[in-house]
């Protein structure tokens, strides 16, 4: 139980953090050529707050600069500056963060899709937030399971709320039972020999979140063994801004089960 807590407290450590998924705000898609940047209703790229026209974005391909009186980086303002997405950010290190006044903006990229996400560091939901609704921990639902290895450069599809499908490599599937009956969830690589599973279970849409829940899991042993502890199932971005991209679980990890562990759905969704 004092682990479970640990890691809740963390949690909503980040989530209080000046860019979180509580003060994520906006998301705007760039096309080709020239984007303006403001408040201004007719800005290409619109920001809630902040002057009509903070500067000027260009993208060429695969390749976005920012220049602008109002679009400042690092404490300077931008003139040419070329923006590195959060996908090509070099591992360690951020992608490019631009300010305006309190709002930050940040280059992402999915799939061929180039972006803008906003957030607003003084968001009355991260002012407010008091934290997530969730189960009492239970300890049965701290499960022993193995890991079935994937074959060489096996892959699976999964969607997301963009109605995007990607195709992530497989990094195994977890197979553990719940009254004697085996349940498989496909698994991605969460880092650091840590497993990332999004899956889904017949509590969705009722007491937890319709689109789903994520988890990461400790490193399997040598010999495929870990443990899946579903009492840190957590609600995925999507619950707390529109703005983010969320993958959904695969139709293999929705789970006929409920599994009454972990955060539940706020009151809001």
């Amino acid at each position: 139980m004092d682990e479970v807590e640990a890691w809740r407290r963390e949690r909503y450590r980040r989530l209080r953090e000046p860019m979180s998924w509580l003060t994520l705000v906006g998301l705007e898609w760039l096309s080709p050529g020239e984007s303006r940047v403001g408040s201004s209703p007719d800005a290409e790229v619109r920001l809630p707050s902040g002057p009509p026209l903070a500067g000027r974005l260009v993208r060429h391909g695969a390749e976005v600069t920012a220049s602008g009186a109002g679009l400042t980086h690092d404490g300077r303002v931008a003139s040419g500056l070329r923006l590195v997405s959060d996908v090509d950010a070099p591992e360690g290190q951020e992608p490019t963060i631009l300010e305006v006044g309190r709002l930050r903006i940040v280059l992402i990229r999915r799939g061929e899709r180039l972006g803008l996400r906003i957030w607003d560091t003084g968001s009355p939901a991260r002012r407010d937030f008091t934290g997530i609704p969730h189960y009492p921990v239970d300890p049965a639902w701290r499960i022993h399971a193995r890991l079935e290895p994937p074959a060489p450069d096996e892959t699976f599809s999964v969607p997301d709320v963009l109605g995007d499908v990607e195709e992530e490599p497989l990094a195994g599937t977890v197979v553990f039972e719940r009254d004697a009956v085996a349940h498989r969830i496909k698994a991605m690589d969460g880092g650091d020999g840590n497993l990332w599973l999004v899956f889904g279970d017949a509590t969705n849409g009722e007491s937890t979140y319709g689109g789903g829940r994520f988890l990461y899991t400790d490193p399997p042993t040598a010999d495929g063994r870990l443990i899946v502890d579903f009492n840190r199932a957590y609600n995925p971005p999507c619950v707390f801004s529109p703005y983010a991209t969320c993958p959904l679980p695969p139709e293999e990890n929705r789970l006929p089960i409920r599994i009454e562990a972990g955060e539940r759905r706020l009151a809001e969704h």
